[in-house]
């Protein structure tokens, strides 16, 4: 190792580069022929120094430091001449220390002696060096507390975050080495000088990258090293400069984090997407070497055909299924399901979830292709005719209710409508919440389907028991009971037998003559004729019982009828007159 408190002398260092195995290139022959010429001097009694090398520590006694000299023998140096002005140098087996190599001693070693270096101080060249920021060179004597020490010519001081080195054992490799430096600090008087080797070294850098900057061009693919990971990209070194690697640009399909598909050290090409020489900024994409996959996706995803994907996220509005890497599709709101009870798409879908849907359509041009997941499942309107025949029962929940009447949910996707009119006998109601609420577990007759339309008609009322209904149950036929006419149209009679009980008959041939007759006389004469009959009636016996039949039954009139007929199923009455 050398101290600059000794003086190097210009022979020292040429007989150094001429012996240096590191420094030249020199043949077996060559070495031969150097060592024969020191034992020359040897032969002839000088004593004086023969060469200056670097000397590598190959083993250290208890009192002497054995070095490789690039001869066949070894050189010797006493431990204790191993020191300066600062103290002992510790070294140890691997280290390169500058030695002049002497004549042989009685054992065959070379006599060996520690050369100090010791710059001039011209500390007019310095001077002009630190106020011109002029870069200067120095040599790297050992690692000292804080940092380096450095001869500049002087002893100098450069520390250790200004010497480039990352860590202490990179900065012990630096010992012995000539180094490119800038004086930062200079007093003279107390021959205090401080280098910094870090701003040469960055300035290098920008020159380079500079450099290279300005061959860079859009759309060339370059080899390049992954340097580091970052939540939005990568940092790719791409021969003295870093190119950003956005995490959209990876690849074509999903990536949450770089980390996840790169590593630190991963060699790979990439290309060149923007070059900014003013900002000196590199955009890099890596997926733009791969196929994309929306070029193909026409050819392979055809309208109405089952594909699997897996589901990538949920929104609002639908969800996204990846059907490949880089490829997604969306099954919107509306294609979920049949039924109107999915208000929200994660109600039915969760991310990572495994789906089977059908393909509504496909857009490269926008990459965009729509998916449903319902057409998947089946139509359940398909066969609604047979599932759900008119005059079947059907039972449900209340799912709705509205002004106009209330939806049942009669299976899993799909849901009949019972209208207000068609809820309750006998009397109207203004809402179906006058009756229902929601929830509520109520029994149907379907008395409708429609496929095409997708909707299913239902009736409560219809199962629900009716005057008609219990006056059939209470009464038969051949029964004779008292009613009241309400309606006489042509030969059709309406007669009211209970409260919302009606049935109806037709007039006889001679009646309906009776009726006309009546009809062209004027009331005055009507009402004579009528008393005149009722009276003729007591003494003329079947004669008035004849007549009586005969008379026109009118609005309001009570009378007595017969039951002809009752259909449970129809709700139907038929009588006669009596």
């Amino acid at each position: 190792m050398s101290n600059p408190s000794t003086p190097v002398r210009e022979e020292d260092v040429r007989d150094t580069e001429e012996l240096n195995p590191s420094e030249t290139e020199s043949s077996f022959g060559d070495i031969l022929n150097q060592f024969e010429q020191s034992h020359a001097h040897e032969a002839a009694g000088d004593k004086g120094v023969s060469a200056t090398v670097a000397a590598v520590v190959v083993a250290v006694s208890a009192d002497s430091v054995f070095f490789d000299v690039g001869q066949k023998t070894e050189g010797v140096l006493p431990l204790a001449a191993l020191a300066d002005d600062q103290g002992p140098i510790p070294v140890k087996a691997g280290d390169t220390v500058q030695v002049s190599v002497g004549s042989r001693n009685s054992e065959g070693y070379y006599q060996l002696s520690l050369i100090k270096v010791e710059r001039p101080k011209d500390w007019s060249n310095l001077q002009k060096a630190f106020d011109e920021k002029l870069t200067i060179a120095g040599v790297v004597t050992q690692v000292i507390k804080g940092g380096l020490a450095v001869d500049v010519g002087v002893r100098a001081f450069m520390p250790a975050s200004r010497s480039g080195a990352r860590d202490v054992p990179e900065m012990q490799t630096m010992v012995g080495q000539e180094i490119a430096c800038r004086v930062i600090k200079l007093d003279t008087e107390k021959e205090d000088v401080v280098v910094d080797r870090r701003v040469v070294l960055e300035e290098e850098r920008a020159r380079a990258k500079e450099e290279l900057l300005s061959h860079l061009q859009a759309g060339a693919v370059v080899h390049g090293t992954v340097r580091s990971l970052l939540d939005y990209g990568a940092f790719v070194d791409i021969g003295g400069i870093d190119g950003m690697l956005h995490v959209a640009d990876i690849s074509h399909g999903r990536v949450n984090k770089p980390s996840d598909v790169l590593t630190i050290g991963q060699q790979l090409d990439v290309k060149i997407l923007k070059v900014d020489p003013a900002k000196q900024r590199v955009s890099l994409g890596l997926k733009q070497l791969q196929v994309d996959p929306w070029t193909t996706a026409a050819g392979k995803y055809e309208v109405g055909s089952r594909v699997k994907g897996t589901v990538a996220r949920v929104t609002d509005f639908g969800a996204f299924v990846e059907l490949e890497p880089g490829l997604d599709g969306l099954i919107h709101l509306s294609e979920m399901s049949w039924s109107k009870k999915v208000r929200k798409p994660s109600d039915l879908l969760k991310g990572g979830e495994s789906v089977e849907v059908v393909v509504l359509g496909v857009n490269p041009a926008d990459k965009r292709i729509a998916l449903g997941l319902k057409q998947a499942l089946g139509d359940p309107w398909e066969d609604v005719a047979t599932r759900y025949p008119v005059d079947s029962i059907v039972e449900g929940p209340v799912t709705q209710l509205k002004q106009f009447g209330a939806f049942v949910q009669v299976s899993e996707d799909v849901e009949g409508m019972i209208h207000v009119g068609d809820i309750v006998n006998d009397k109207r109601i203004n809402h179906p919440q006058d009756v229902l609420k929601v929830g509520e577990i109520v029994k149907a007759i379907v008395l409708e389907n429609d496929r095409e339309k997708r909707r299913l008609r239902l009736g409560l009322k219809q199962l629900l028991p009716t005057s008609v209904d219990e006056f059939i149950t209470e009464h038969k036929e051949g029964e004779t009971v008292t009613g009241r006419v309400s309606d006489v149209k042509g030969n059709r009679v309406t007669v009211e037998l209970g409260e919302g009980v009606h049935a109806t008959y037709s007039l006889a041939p001679q009646e309906q003559k009776t009726e006309q007759r009546v009809a062209s006389v004027d009331v005055s004469a009507l009402s004579s004729m009528l008393a005149s009959k009722w009276k003729g009636a007591a003494g003329s016996g079947g004669a008035g019982e004849s007549s009586e039949k005969r008379d026109v039954p009118k609005p309001g009139q009570v009378r007595s009828f017969r039951i002809t007929k009752l259909d449970a199923g129809k709700k139907k009455i038929e009588i006669e007159a009596v």
